[in-house]
Order: C-alpha cells, then sequence, then structure tokens
C-alpha cells in the first residue's frame, strides 16, 4: 500500500508538471529597427514602443518573451542580415521590425524563405504567396489616402501635386493616391521623387509649383519628409499641404518647423485618444498605452510610431497564446507553423492604431476604425472631425 501511495503520488505531481515542461523553453523574438541612420526618427520611437510592451506583457501564459534586439542602420540589405541572424543564430520565433518600407520588405524575403512569422511595422505590400509569412501593422496607404482625398475634394481642391521618396514607399503612397483622386475628380500634376538621403529638392518643388496645384502631397516618412515642405515655403507656396501617417513624429515637427503650419495628414486614433468617443474600440487601450509609456519611458508618447510597436506586441503575444494550445515546442518549425497560422487568423483585436482583423490571404488588418485626420497647428496635432 506505501509503494501504492508514492507511485500515485510521483504519477499526480508528474501529471500537475507535464503543462510547464512542455514549455520549458523561452518564446524568443526578434526586433530590428534604426537606431541610426536617415530612418532613426522613426527606428528609436520604434523601440521605445516595444520596451513599454515588454513593461506591459513581459510573458505569455507564464512563458518568459526574450527580446533579441538588433539595429539595421537604415539600410535594407543590413535588415535582412539581421533577419537571417535572429532566425539562425538565435532561433527567434518571429521577428517584428522595420522602420523602412524597403527594409521591410527585406526582412520579409529572408522570413518566408526561412518561415518565421513577419509582423512588419513598416508599411510592407507583398502579394500571394509572396506575403504568407507576414502581416502589416501600419494602415494600408489606399485607407488613409483616401480620408485624405475625401477632405482635399470637400475643400474644393481640383489639382494636386505629389512628391515622394524614390522607394517603395513613395511608389505605395503615389498608387493610393491615382486610384483615390480618379474617383473623386481631382488631378495628379505632378509625380516628382527624391532620395531619402537627399538633403535638397529645390528642382522638384520648383516643377511642384510650376504646375499651380491646389494642394500638395507628399509620400515621405521621418525627418527626410520635412524637406519639400520647407522647400514650399520658402518659395512663397501658400495653398493646401498634405502628409501621410509616415510622418507623426516630433522629429519631423522638429526639423519641419513653422512650414509645416496647417498640414493636414491621416493617423490612428492613438494620436487623438482623449478626444475618442467612450465607444471607440481603441480609446482604452491608447490610453493605457500612452499611461504606461510615461511611466516606462518617463515622458509622453508624442509619435505614432511607438504605437505600432506596440501594437505589433499586442499581435504576436496574443497569436503565441493561440499557438502555444497547440503543444508544440517554441524555437521550432511545427511551433512557427502555428504561431504563423495563428497570427493571421487574428479577429477582432483592439490596438491602439485600430482593430486588427486578419486572414490569410490579407497582409493588412485595418479597418474605417483605424483612420483619423488631424492639422498641425504651432507644431500641435489636432483632431480634424
Amino acid at each position: 500500500m506505501k509503494r501504492i501511495f508514492h507511485l500515485g503520488t510521483s504519477l499526480a505531481m508528474m501529471a500537475l508538471s507535464l503543462p510547464l515542461l512542455s514549455y520549458a523553453a523561452d518564446l524568443k523574438l526578434g526586433f530590428i529597427t534604426s537606431l541610426s541612420g536617415p530612418s532613426s526618427s522613426l527606428g528609436i520611437p520604434y523601440a521605445k514602443g516595444i520596451q513599454t510592451a515588454v513593461a506591459y506583457k513581459p510573458d505569455v501564459n507564464g512563458v518568459k518573451v526574450q527580446l533579441v534586439q538588433l539595429d539595421d542602420a537604415s539600410d535594407p540589405t543590413t535588415a535582412a542580415r539581421n533577419a537571417r541572424k535572429l532566425i539562425v543564430e538565435d532561433k527567434v520565433d518571429a521577428i517584428i521590425g522595420t522602420s523602412g518600407t524597403p527594409s521591410g520588405l527585406a526582412i520579409n524575403g529572408v522570413a518566408r524563405e526561412l518561415k518565421v512569422p513577419f509582423i512588419s511595422i513598416a508599411q510592407s505590400k507583398v502579394d500571394g504567396e509572396d506575403g504568407a509569412w507576414m502581416v502589416t501593422v501600419p494602415q494600408p496607404s489606399p485607407l488613409m489616402i483616401e480620408r485624405v482625398v475625401q477632405h482635399m475634394k470637400q475643400s474644393g481642391v481640383k489639382t494636386v501635386a505629389y512628391i515622394g521618396f524614390s522607394d517603395a514607399w513613395g511608389d505605395l503612397t503615389y498608387d493610393a493616391l491615382l486610384d483615390s483622386t480618379q474617383k473623386a475628380g481631382i488631378k495628379i500634376v505632378t509625380n516628382e521623387r527624391y532620395s531619402r538621403l537627399d538633403n535638397s529638392v529645390t528642382g522638384q518643388i520648383l516643377k511642384v509649383i510650376a504646375a499651380k496645384p491646389d494642394a500638395v502631397i507628399t509620400g515621405t516618412a521621418g525627418t527626410p519628409g520635412a524637406l519639400p515642405y520647407i522647400a514650399l515655403k520658402a518659395r512663397g507656396y501658400t495653398g493646401k499641404i498634405y502628409g501621410t501617417h509616415g510622418i507623426i513624429n516630433p522629429d519631423f515637427i522638429r526639423i519641419g518647423g513653422v512650414a509645416l503650419d496647417g498640414l493636414i495628414a491621416p493617423t490612428g486614433p492613438v494620436m487623438v485618444a482623449a478626444q475618442l468617443p467612450d465607444s471607440h474600440p481603441s480609446k482604452k487601450v491608447s490610453i493605457l498605452f500612452k499611461d504606461l509609456y510615461q511611466k516606462t519611458i518617463g515622458s509622453p508618447s508624442t509619435d505614432a510610431f511607438a504605437p505600432y510597436a506596440f501594437d505589433a506586441w499586442l499581435i504576436f503575444t496574443d497569436a503565441a497564446q493561440r499557438a502555444m494550445q497547440t503543444k508544440m515546442q517554441p524555437g521550432t518549425p511545427a511551433f512557427r507553423v502555428a504561431l504563423r497560422d495563428a497570427v493571421v487568423n487574428t479577429k477582432e483585436l483592439a490596438g491602439t492604431q485600430g482593430v486588427y482583423n486578419f486572414t490569410p490571404d490579407s497582409r493588412f488588418g485595418s479597418d474605417e476604425r483605424a483612420v483619423v485626420l488631424v492639422r498641425l497647428q504651432k507644431g500641435v496635432w489636432n483632431y480634424v472631425p
């Protein structure tokens, strides 16, 4: 009887310990951002957003999340090399990154090859199987640009000039603008481009002004995105000025100064969280994020990029919780597949930048609840009803 009692007790203890043993390995997440280079004005806020997210939810069902962070120096080649290191050497279960569309596309190529989920915090659009391991947190350009074009039409704009980056982000913005303006009956009169590394856009702006547009919109991001507005102001342009959600950060305002006054841009709900109705699904989590950011970073949240990283963490931890129900071991190919399947089937997850609903066939998960318009007045973004 004594032996049977000990055996039964041992079996009971083993049974109780099985769930813990099955997840003995920590979850590992790779995070790539631009802490240096021209995209650092976005990359540094992203890093602060992740720091806030880790403070908010450091584990999933009691399993710790190990974060491995690397700097891609605003270079797509470095971003791809970082992704390969994180997957092959650090054996991460997923990757979040980075600060620019070209670098995001580079990471996606590696993630797809090595079959690791990639949550992009730069707007990256990849169709079909090429994007099967990726989802994108920022709102898609067509969704954001359509709201801007609606404002243009309501304001009597008939012609608009475009100037954007000479890269994938500039292309995404222009394509969205072309589609929306055609529907609204607004004519695009220029399609000027410049590099993120350029120090002057004088030639392009002279062409913009010569076209005599009612409004100008840029397809830019971060501090390099201020150049066109500065040049327009210097040459006496008095028409309406618009931007995208890629410019919502303090360094952009610092560089652009008074040249940005009156600028209208689309952004996510978090930027005007206090002004949202209580019924808005993003209000509660947005205010929570702002409070956590203040406590974690020691200063107020004033940009749109830290919240994207925070939301990416929410997407990852929500999916990881569901993937862990499969009993697959973190760090294995089987778990990565389960995690990818969980990410692309995320439903009604409220974040600071909207409510996320992904499908296996869609890279984007945002809808109209993710868009508000803001106007920059004396260095402060104000809600445009």
